[in-house]
């Protein structure tokens, strides 16, 4: 799954919404949770606070005395976390304080006193001497007749309940990741459900492309069945016009192939030095009229959506056939395919683009012409796929000077041998019309070795 890819984009955007809300759950049930907590803290301090208020009175000094002890032991234990004082409305009267506290007083901050809720109380967190995280509450009361107000503050060791909000928290990331590790496969299931009818479409594409189907057949989601009928418009419109380019070309043939036939005809009949000339010329301008639209008819066949054919075929005919054109000669040529191996094109133009590389093999061999296919190991990084059809023979060879680059059109590149120096270039234009290519090396056999580079069906 490539970065740049739907599926990456659908499942990371999907993936990051989904975190965010888990995580956002997370801090808002925690956040739930702990006010919970602190809520029933409150209230059992509250408890113990109407306790102390029944059993507190004032003597005559106006210092506040308790007439009997709370029945929580808890507040008897030197510093065991739970507190209980009540504080006079000036500091010249002797305050009260649970046992628990010993000589100690919790001494909150004024900010902690500023905010209280609808009852007068104040909530907030304390650390007494032990370094022990309190709760407190703390509320104002008239004692009796007296005209000032006392201040009552409970407070309880909100660390007893760290083991259950650790507990809860524990138990929250695990749901909630299994959760998400859910979310995630559900995801995953389905973008890839989501997307398959891209990926069917992409193989009847690919179909298409290496012949083995003509149009895109099935159905598909609303979304993307607009897209495979102009596809299918589209194909059949290349092939129309690929068709028209086929008849446009035989016609200009036979429209150019009468004149110069009458030119031809015409000097003949009228001997002398204008009639050689005009023959001359009419020969050229038929040699360059053939050029050309035999050019025209492999740009249109290479350009054609779905032509393939089988390469082993192809190679054993030729092969037999240039063996009995060359039977002087006993040369005997090995074709080396694998069964299936199939060239994204035309058969025509395979016929012709090996033809030629074996024709002339066999032309400079001495007895020995073979011909392997097979993957091609420089192949342009573009995903498709490619094979090199190499012709090596065992004769006289090039020297790598030579090798470096196929000879220009009507260029040869040794003139003890007859021919017109075009074999090699229609060959390179019309791999190039594929996007191949045609590079010279050595041969296995000692001699020419001819590596064709061609598009192949996967």
């Amino acid at each position: 799954m490539r970065r740049n890819s739907l599926a990456f984009r659908l499942i990371v955007s999907s993936a990051i919404v989904a975190i965010v809300l888990l995580v956002s759950a997370a801090v808002l049930l925690t956040s739930l949770f702990q006010a919970a907590l602190e809520r029933n803290f409150d209230a059992r301090l509250r408890a113990v606070m109407d306790g102390l208020l029944a059993n507190v009175e004032v003597n005559p000094d106006g210092s506040p005395a308790i007439q009997r002890e709370l029945a929580d032991t808890r507040f008897t234990l030197p510093l065991s976390g739970w507190y209980w004082q009540v504080t006079p409305p000036t500091w010249r009267i002797p305050d009260l304080a649970s046992p628990s506290l010993l000589e100690k007083r919790l001494t909150p901050e004024p900010g902690d006193l500023a905010n209280r809720d609808e009852d007068g109380i104040a909530h907030f967190y304390l650390d007494d001497t032990n370094g022990m995280r309190l709760r407190a509450i703390e509320q104002r009361y008239k004692l009796f007749d007296k005209a000032d107000q006392y201040s009552f503050l409970v407070a309880g060791n909100f660390d007893e309940l760290k083991a259950e909000s650790t507990a809860f928290r524990q138990t929250l990331i695990a749901m909630l990741t299994l959760l998400g590790l859910g979310l995630l496969i559900a995801i995953l299931v389905q973008v890839r459900f989501g997307l398959r009818p891209l990926r069917t479409l992409e193989n009847k594409l690919t179909a298409i492309r290496e012949g083995r189907a003509e149009l895109l057949e099935g159905h598909y989601p609303e979304e993307i069945q607009p897209v495979a009928e102009e596809l299918n418009l589209l194909i059949q419109n290349n092939s129309e016009i690929v068709e028209r380019s086929r008849t446009q070309v035989g016609n200009l043939a036979h429209a150019l192939k009468t004149p110069l036939s009458v030119l031809n005809n015409e000097a003949k009949q009228q001997p002398g030095p204008l009639a050689d000339k005009v023959f001359e010329q009419s020969k050229v301008m038929r040699d360059q009229v053939s050029l050309y639209l035999d050019r025209a008819r492999r740009a249109a066949r290479a350009q054609t959506v779905g032509s393939a054919c089988e390469v082993e075929p192809v190679l054993a005919a030729l092969a037999r056939t240039l063996e009995r054109i060359h039977l002087d000669k006993r040369v005997a040529i090995t074709v080396e395919c694998p069964k299936g191996t199939k060239f994204r094109g035309e058969k025509q133009d395979l016929e012709e683009m090996a033809g030629n590389l074996l024709d002339n093999a066999c032309k400079w061999a001495a007895h020995k012409v073979n011909v392997a296919v097979g993957p091609s190991m420089d192949a342009p990084p573009d995903g498709r796929l490619w094979i090199d059809v190499v012709v090596g023979d065992d004769g006289p060879g090039l020297p790598p000077e030579k090798r470096k680059e196929p000879p220009a059109r009507g260029q040869r590149l040794d003139e003890t041998k007859p021919g017109s120096g075009l074999g090699l270039s229609i060959v390179t234009e019309t791999a190039a019309m594929y996007g191949g290519g045609l590079r010279l090396d050595q041969s296995k056999l000692g001699g020419l070795a001819v590596k064709l580079r061609l598009p192949a069906v996967s």
